[in-house]
């Protein structure tokens, strides 16, 4: 029966796009295309922890079309280098003598005991007898090249970490004064997880590095207390699923501001948040009396509180404090009663954290067993000098070791 001109057409065409489907696959799966793009992901990653504004660059469109390229690639190298890596551990072929290659001449034996001492020396080998001579092709720890494949797919589940984190992860920055509490997400209908900041205590060395920044704090959820917690360095409290860090603190101060006639008009904390000229600096707006205090630290071994009073015209009065004291600033009396901290924090809520360590405990423990467990192949022939032994190891390793092995177990079965 004749074959229709459309689908001879249609044949080498498919073949084609094949052919062509397969070669992108191994362009994109080949080791130097990922190194390639993994400096170029380090780079960006490099970059954007200098710039002021990097974190922005993380969340653009070209750095995620970055590490989809990253991903993509290290499934294609599992997709390539996995079916071969399976018929070679299941059906060993030979290894060719050349640069990496270790030879050897052995003892003359028969092929049948010289099978048996490999497979005893934990080889998978196999006998093959063409018309020239016998030969044996033999791996040991075949297992081994998946573990260098599972380096790639421990990428692909690291960059899955980071875009799960990124899609679905969230971050808070709010400050708070001794006693205040702020939620640890943005508000939302039914969430109530929250924290308190209860106290901060520091204390400084002589050369004035922090030897404690210690952060006491209470967790909230639907305003009950749950848990009390010490927040420090490197040690971030964990409520809910969220990681909560002590990002950065600063002075405060206790304030009492009364009219002439007793009138309070203030009785909290004022955090001094800003700098100026090294100096910590803060505001307190005053609406009822129109004015504005202007706090300032100028001595802070002694304690002591510069405050400004100004008005619409500018500055009406000033005063220096220490804690304890009280003064008169134009018609107001303002009271010292001491200093205190305020707190910024960082919650953090990261879903992908648990892919993304997955992925990075994977590629260790791939990378340890393609360093300390690598694959070895071998072929064995028949020559008129007796059989001569081929031996390869992985690129990154020559064994040596093993050749001495190998001929001293089968010089003991000759």
């Amino acid at each position: 029966m004749a074959v229709p001109r459309a689908a001879m057409a249609a044949a080498p065409a498919a073949d084609r796009l094949a052919r062509g489907a397969e070669r992108l696959l191994r362009i994109i799966g080949d080791g130097r295309t990922g190194l390639v793009l993994l400096i170029a992901t380090g780079l960006a990653n490099a970059i954007a922890a200098f710039l002021p504004d990097g974190p922005r660059m993380l969340d653009s469109a070209p750095y995620a079309v970055l590490l989809g390229a990253l991903a993509l690639s290290g499934v294609a190298t599992v997709a390539v280098r996995a079916p071969a890596a399976w018929r070679e551990w299941q059906h060993p072929g030979p290894v060719r003598p050349g640069a990496g290659a270790l030879e050897a001449v052995l003892e003359e034996a028969p092929c049948e005991a010289i099978l048996a001492t490999l497979r005893s020396a934990g080889y998978r080998a196999r006998l093959e007898e063409p018309r020239r001579g016998w030969a044996i092709h033999a791996v040991r720890r075949g297992w081994s090249r998946f573990a260098g494949i599972g380096s790639h797919l421990a990428m692909v589940v690291i960059v899955l970490g980071a875009a799960i984190g990124a899609a679905f992860g969230s971050e808070t920055l709010f400050s708070l004064l001794a006693g205040d509490q702020a939620l640890l997400d943005t508000p939302r209908a039914g969430f109530s997880a929250a924290v308190r900041l209860e106290d901060f205590d520091a204390e400084f060395g002589a050369d004035g590095r922090p030897l404690r920044l210690d952060t006491a704090v209470t967790f909230l959820r639907d305003g009950v207390p749950v848990r009390e917690a010490t927040l420090r360095v490197n040690e971030p409290g964990d409520f809910d699923g969220y990681l909560v860090h002590p990002w950065t603190y600063g002075p405060a101060v206790r304030l009492r501001v009364t009219t002439l006639g007793g009138s309070a008009l203030l009785d909290a904390p004022v955090p001094l948040d800003q700098v100026r000229n090294g100096t910590p600096v803060g505001s307190a707006d005053l609406p009822t009396a129109g004015v504005t205090l202007g706090l300032a630290i100028t001595d802070a071994d002694a304690n002591e509180l510069g405050v400004s009073l100004v008005g619409g015209e500018g500055l009406i009065d000033s005063a220096r404090l220490r804690p304890g004291e009280e003064a008169r600033i134009g018609d107001l009396r303002i009271e010292l009663a001491g200093f205190d901290a305020w707190v910024t924090f960082l919650s953090r809520r990261d879903p992908g954290l648990l892919v993304l360590f997955s992925g990075a405990a994977l590629l260790c423990a791939s990378l340890a067993v393609a360093f300390w467990l690598p694959r070895r192949r071998l072929t064995i022939r028949a020559s008129a000098d007796g059989p001569r032994l081929v031996l390869r190891g992985e690129r990154f390793d020559r064994p040596a070791d093993e050749m001495a092995r190998l001929r001293r177990r089968l010089s003991s079965h000759a």
